[in-house]
């Protein structure tokens, strides 16, 4: 079962914490992050690629040295859609996250600083959204010997249109 279907799976499934009121809590707060920085959603949605991609070497690595129920529990511990400046420096350290706002920088155009300030509400939203799938998902965002290539920006492109909006 490919990300995208766990997604789906998740949103019509009203027991899993990432039924449709996490989604759509989720794709809100992507869009009040557009209208703050003036940058349009799939601005936005790249910057979260970037730091999906970080989010996801940390836990990897994590994973290698702590276990999967340390990921998990990290995962549980940071997700949501407030800011949280701890699951930041948690996962990346000075030097990965600046790192992170200018790669992201150089891809969309925005400034390194309004990235970076805006990394405590990046970072648990991509954690949101990783648990709103359950294990599964994060599973297969974990995933070493996979295609390698899971890109969250494309996850929150599909949820956004289930949702219509």
């Amino acid at each position: 079962m490919g990300l995208f279907d766990q997604i789906l799976g998740a949103v019509g499934n009203s027991n899993q914490q990432g039924g449709l009121g996490s989604l759509l809590g989720i794709v809100n707060t992507v869009q009040q992050i557009s209208n703050n920085t003036g940058a349009d959603t799939s601005t936005i949605q790249s910057v979260l690629s970037v730091v999906g991609k970080q989010i996801h070497s940390s836990l990897q690595e994590k994973q290698a040295t702590e276990g999967t129920e340390a990921v998990q529990n990290l995962v549980n511990q940071f997700a949501g859609t407030s800011p949280d400046s701890q699951a930041v420096d948690t996962l990346f350290s000075p030097a990965i996250q600046q790192q992170v706002a200018d790669v992201a920088a150089q891809r969309t155009g925005l400034d390194a600083g309004v990235i970076q300030q805006l990394l405590p509400t990046l970072v648990p939203l991509v954690l949101s959204f990783l648990q709103s799938g359950g294990n599964p998902m994060l599973n297969k965002f974990l995933d070493a010997d996979g295609d390698g290539d899971v890109d969250i920006a494309d996850a929150m492109k599909l949820a956004s249109r289930f949702l219509g909006r």
